[in-house]
């Protein structure tokens, strides 16, 4: 199996945990809509009660994912499988609820875990990948996530019509129940797959670390130069680390260059969900009400609208690693503010007393039209992009900060939604109208383009680059190939001096790695 293909499918495997995220996204909607529920949960303060089974999952995600960045002693896996078994005793107590208190509460633990995940698992993505394919590996928590609101769009609605009218409360135990399955899949195998290179070499387990890079780049081979490079790049920038010794939240603020990337990763994700994405995601019933569209037809167009989540992440993945990180963040921003602009006029010009079935199509139209492009652009790059933008000692921090901020704007917009929707109608697609023009500004101004870099060289892109991006012509120093290139001519000349015999070969990696850097120094 080729390196990179390889790479990918463990990337594939650990997304199961966006899977979750993205499989809850997908059947709240159903959830607080079934006709079971609303008898059940939401006979008195029905809007707030709805928001508030939203919002305690996000803020759940939020105190996960602050969790999550003291949860670097358990390394990538042990964080994985720990947040696993939150999530899936939050299932089970969402799925057994008889009081509105037993589903605020198992939403709460749920989310908590799902932060874990989906903190974790693009730094772990990122960590095993090659520069050249570590865009497209890491979209794959986005889609991953889409995937997951396929099932549980499609899975939620065959369970709407099927009960809806009955009063039985399948119609919304079985798809939460469902969610719990992944959970404990990925769970129970995370462990036969190699912990990040990166993060043992940063334990002190650099024998292992290496290993691990050759398995994953070099089909175990850990003579490899090209691994021989990226193990030296990695214990470089490691033993600065160390020596330094700068591994708290506090050191994100510290200087310029961690605090511009701070500012940046924070930017992204709550750019996210200021998007809108997450206010359609979870109240798509109410809003398309607003024009008149049944609950039933409502649910149908949402499952469609998940395909179209994972094919426009499945573009997104084709040409990350081609086009870039800005020029994705800055069109699709510009995109999607078209698409709200007509949205609300829409609204405003055919409300849901209308029975045009043309304005109705064309709202559903741009609605699918937003979501395709979010899904190629902002969507994946929100956690593509901060993964990669910090050193090994600051990413947990680094991504942990930005995915909190995610989470604290996904319950704002989760309490603020019904209550909008209900009191100012086409008036609340205005700020998403904003926030997409002011986003694609800010990308333009101030996000520097990481495509093709190693992790290694973020550092000195955020303490050399400027700060105003447009017109920078800023070039990495450390050229990973032609440090393979270098390492495999000196074992030619080494193996040369040693003859035939093959002695040269047969030192460890380690060893040839400082011989290598003390020739180079002499000379």
């Amino acid at each position: 199996m080729k390196s990179g293909v390889y790479q990918f499918l463990v990337g594939c495997f650990a997304a199961l945990g966006s899977f979750l995220f993205g499989y809850d996204l997908g059947v709240i909607a159903e959830v607080v809509a079934s006709d079971s529920f609303v008898s059940l949960f939401l006979q008195k303060d029905a809007n707030s009660r709805s928001g508030t089974v939203v919002a305690l999952f996000t803020g759940g995600c939020f105190l996960g994912a602050l969790g999550a960045g003291f949860s670097d002693r358990l390394g990538r896996r042990g964080t994985i499988l720990m947040a696993c078994c939150i999530f899936v005793v939050g299932g089970i107590i969402q799925t057994a609820g008889v009081a509105i208190a037993m589903l605020y509460l198992g939403r709460l633990i749920a989310g908590i875990g799902v932060g874990f995940l989906t903190m974790i698992i693009p730094i772990f993505q990122s960590e095993i990948s090659h520069r050249k394919i570590r865009g497209r590996i890491t979209s794959l928590q986005q889609l991953f996530n889409a995937l997951g609101q396929i099932f549980a769009t499609w899975i939620s609605y065959g369970c709407y019509v099927t009960w809806t009218g009955t009063g039985n409360s399948k119609e919304w135990r079985i798809p939460l129940a469902i969610q719990i399955i992944p959970a404990l899949f990925l769970g129970g195998l995370i462990y036969l797959f190699p912990e990040s290179p990166r993060w043992l070499c940063d334990h002190d387990m650099a024998d292992q670390g290496l290993k691990n890079l050759a398995k994953l780049h070099a089909y175990g081979d850990i003579h490899d130069p090209y691994v021989v490079a990226e193990y030296e790049l990695i214990q470089a920038q490691i033993a600065e680390e160390h020596a330094t010794k700068h591994k708290t939240y506090l050191d994100l603020f510290r200087n310029w260059p961690n605090l511009r990337r701070t500012i940046i990763t924070m930017m992204i994700q709550a750019s996210c969900q200021m998007t809108g994405i997450s206010a359609i995601q979870y109240f798509s019933p109410q809003i398309f009400r607003q024009i008149g569209i049944p609950t039933s037809t409502t649910l149908m167009l949402s499952a469609v609208n998940a395909i179209i989540a994972f094919a426009g992440t499945s573009v997104c993945i084709l040409v990350i690693d081609n086009i870039g990180r800005r020029p994705l963040e800055i069109y699709g921003s510009a995109i999607m503010a078209v698409t709200y602009i007509i949205n609300a006029i829409i609204i405003k010009l055919y409300p849901s007393s209308s029975t045009n079935t043309g304005a109705h199509w064309a709202f559903i139209v741009m609605t699918w039209l937003f979501n395709f492009v979010f899904f190629i652009t902002g969507g994946p790059l929100s956690w593509a992009i901060p993964a990669e933008l910090f050193g090994t000692a600051m990413r947990t921090k680094g991504v942990s900060a930005g995915a909190m901020t995610s989470f604290a704007f996904n319950t704002m917009i989760g309490q603020v939604t019904p209550i909008a929707v209900s009191a100012i109608g086409w008036k609340y697609y205005v700020v998403f109208i904003v926030c997409n023009v002011t986003n694609g500004l800010f990308f333009w101004a101030f996000l520097p383009e990481t495509k093709g870099l190693n992790l290694e060289d973020m550092d000195a892109l955020f303490y050399e680059s400027p700060t105003f991006v447009p017109g920078s012509n800023w070039k990495p120093s450390s050229h990973v190939e032609q440090s393979a290139k270098d390492i495999a001519e000196q074992e030619k000349q080494t193996a040369s001096v040693y003859g035939k015999s093959g002695k040269a070969a047969a030192l460890p990696a380690i060893e040839r790695v400082e011989d290598m850097r003390q020739n180079t120094d002499k000379a």
